[in-house]
């Protein structure tokens, strides 16, 4: 693709251009056209037709032109719209001299309008016999090469306009990605869930333990910051009576990037009065495979060349157990914290001075474990200390009735018991204050606001939080978020 800040020191630029403005001198281009049928409507309707056949059924037909071949008195055009292609089927005999020339000047790229009867060709290809067309618009410049398309993926992610036009795999991937958040919303709307909005813009940044973006509201005189989750406004609902509520919305994290995060990515989140973490496990594994079959149309998935069996029921262990058996020996919360550090360190792990029994093995976890699990996994019972919104467990305190949803290596799905007494919340709000005081940017801040709705009563209360992107990133067995975000978050082009 020519990419060049003077368009007129590009000759095919150029080229374009002259042919732009002798339409603009002659009138212009339609506003609008009246299009009868898609491509893949009309591959399905006639897949039986022979070939060699021609039939009275005329239709209209719109998109791009990807590839057009001339045999002196024939051309053949390729059109792309979005269900697919179909062939255009040009001969002198049938449009007139002068509409063929003007064919002839049609560019690669540029959007055409073609009516005429259906038919096929001696090989079978099913085909308009174009006895009408427009130029809709001109492509002023040139597509990628023909046959070797877009393949740079940061080029492709930044414009993805022109990837979306020749690589029919990102054409897949976003119709995919319509599916997955099509499917959850319905998985959840048949389970009696409704579907709410809460605040983008927030005082502070709550719901989760991870660095904001901040702006400033002119008009009101203060700084406010985009959300981190939507956790707290949806819990805020549950206390209000809405029992079973979920918010599939945009997310703002202040992170760094790389194949699985984005600073700007899509989360399905949702609450549900009277259930527990053990009944987010359940939805999770009613949800998932519905989510699967309505993609792939199975629960077994191809993803970077191994399967994944998203039939439940999904594997439960420990977040100690997994970091034990990792170790090679039993550990716990209450294990000597000086072996567990050095352990830390031997495992390339930067151990900060403070952190307790319970943050190094949640960093063992992270750091060494967790990208080793394959198979759907709920890892469970985290420690309370990394989990300020959740209740604790009954029977070991210091541990909350958590899980993590590991598939592939990576997180797909968090959920809890939800933490419904306002005085340990407030405890351990004023713990993440005190860790944001010193220096912790990721911190959770104390919102008074929550606090006051917590004194209002919370039921019991489950709570899970999906990560969209992640979930079409494996339906569609894609290694990279960009893949599956169709704008991500990119450097200003140029910068290294």
């Amino acid at each position: 693709m020519t990419e060049t800040s003077d368009q007129g020191m590009d000759p095919l630029v150029a080229g374009r251009r002259e042919k732009h403005q002798e339409i603009l001198d002659g009138g212009g281009y339609p506003h609008r056209y009246d299009r009868t049928h898609l491509a893949g409507e009309l591959h399905r309707e006639f897949a039986d037709l022979g070939p060699g056949s021609e039939t009275d059924q005329r239709v209209s037909v719109a998109g791009r032109l990807m590839l057009h071949r001339s045999f002196g008195k024939l051309q053949f055009g390729t059109l792309q719209d979005e269900a697919g292609t179909i062939q255009l089927f040009v001969d002198r005999a049938t449009l007139g001299d002068e509409a063929a020339d003007r064919f002839a000047r049609v560019d690669l790229g540029d959007w055409v309008g073609a009516s005429g009867v259906i038919m096929t060709t001696r090989k079978g290809e099913l085909s308009v016999r174009v006895d009408d067309f427009a130029l809709l618009q001109k492509s002023l410049r040139p597509l990628p090469d023909k046959w070797h398309g877009l393949h740079d993926i940061e080029l492709r992610s930044r414009r993805r306009y022109v990837d979306l036009m020749v690589n029919e795999e990102a054409r897949i991937v976003a119709r995919a990605r319509t599916v997955v958040v099509g499917e959850l919303r319905r998985q959840f709307e048949t389970r009696g869930f409704i579907e709410v909005e809460t605040p983008v813009l927030l005082r502070e940044a709550t719901g989760a333990t991870a660095r904001p973006f901040a702006t400033h509201h002119h008009a009101l005189d203060m700084d406010m910051y985009l959300r981190i989750a939507t956790e707290l406004f949806l819990k805020r609902l549950v206390v209000g009576g809405l029992e079973k509520v979920f918010e599939i919305g945009r997310i703002f994290r202040n992170e760094g990037v790389d194949s699985t995060h984005n600073p700007e990515f899509t989360m399905l989140e949702a609450y549900q009065a009277f259930a527990d973490y053990t009944d987010m496990m359940a939805l999770l594994e009613e949800v998932i495979p519905e989510v699967a079959r309505a993609v792939t149309g199975g629960t077994k998935v191809a993803y970077q060349g191994r399967e994944i069996d998203l039939t439940p029921p999904f594997r439960r262990a420990t977040m100690i157990e997994l970091v034990s058996q990792r170790l090679g020996h039993k550990v716990d919360l209450d294990s000597d914290r000086e072996d567990l550090a050095v352990r830390a360190g031997e495992l390339g792990i930067e151990v900060e001075e403070g952190w307790s029994e319970a943050r190094l093995i949640s960093e063992i976890y992270e750091e060494t474990v967790e990208s080793d699990i394959w198979a759907p996994t709920f890892v469970t019972h985290q420690p309370v200390e990394v989990s300020p919104l959740a209740r604790r467990n009954p029977d070991e305190p210091r541990l909350a009735d958590r899980f993590e949803l590991v598939v592939a290596g990576s997180e797909y799905a968090n959920a809890f018991s939800e933490l419904n007494d306002p005085d340990d919340q407030r405890e351990r709000f004023e713990a993440q204050a005190a860790a944001r005081a010193a220096g912790d940017l990721e911190a959770h801040p104390v919102d008074e606001d929550y606090l006051l709705a917590l004194e209002y009563g919370l039921p019991p209360t489950g709570g899970i939080g999906i990560g969209v992107d992640r979930l079409v990133m494996l339906l569609t067995d894609q290694a990279h978020i960009r893949e599956v975000i169709l704008f991500p978050t990119l450097r200003p082009e140029g910068q290294p």
